[in-house]
């Protein structure tokens, strides 16, 4: 029998660096409170995919203290890391997983402090319902990439105008459409 809980936590999954204080996933984070925890990697600047990996475990055990549903938020980098803790952890309950402009590990522009153990990720189906959005014109991923992304990992896929890497520099503060693509996966 499936078990519903009435408060969700989430998991905010950011990408190189963090998001700053402008960035959708922080100003959501704000809003959440005590529902939200944030990864931290010590490889932020230099990421390791490992590192990130066990960064997801140590915040996903802290949500999960709070007898919650799960949700990972992820964006950019951090919906590699996302979707290899899942490969990882077949058997832990995630409520979903919102994978906001995944980087074309492939492609021309993927950051190079990267490429060393981020480049050998590939999307395989996760252990829970995804949604994954992309942009028309993100810089680290063409929408065509993106969508194979969500074929493979066996997610919805939207695409959500021409809003760039869909971050700080996008300008969307706290994104409301975001917020209800997030909704639609954790309330469907």
């Amino acid at each position: 029998m499936e078990r519903w809980w009435a408060v969700v936590a989430y998991v905010i999954i950011p990408g190189i660096d963090g998001s700053d204080g402008q960035h959708w996933q922080t100003l959501w984070e704000r809003q959440w409170g005590t529902s939200a925890v944030r990864i931290s990697p010590a490889s932020w600047s230099a990421p390791d995919l490992d590192d990130w990996v066990d960064a997801v475990q140590e915040a996903y055990d802290d949500a999960s203290q709070q007898d919650s549903h799960v949700v990972l938020v992820a964006h950019s980098l951090g919906c590699w890391a996302a979707s290899a803790w899942l490969e990882k952890n077949p058997s832990r309950p995630a409520g979903g997983a919102f994978l906001v402009a995944p980087p074309d590990p492939q492609g021309p522009a993927f950051p190079r402090r990267a490429a060393t153990t981020f480049t050998e990720v590939s999307a395989q189906p996760l252990s829970c319902p995804a949604l994954v959005v992309g942009s028309t014109n993100d810089p680290y991923c063409t929408p065509e990439a993106a969508a194979g992304f969500a074929a493979r990992w066996e997610a919805r896929w939207h695409l959500a105008g021409a809003i760039g890497h869909i971050n700080s520099a996008s300008g969307l503060g706290s994104w409301q459409h975001g917020r209800e693509l997030l909704d639609s996966l954790t309330q469907g």
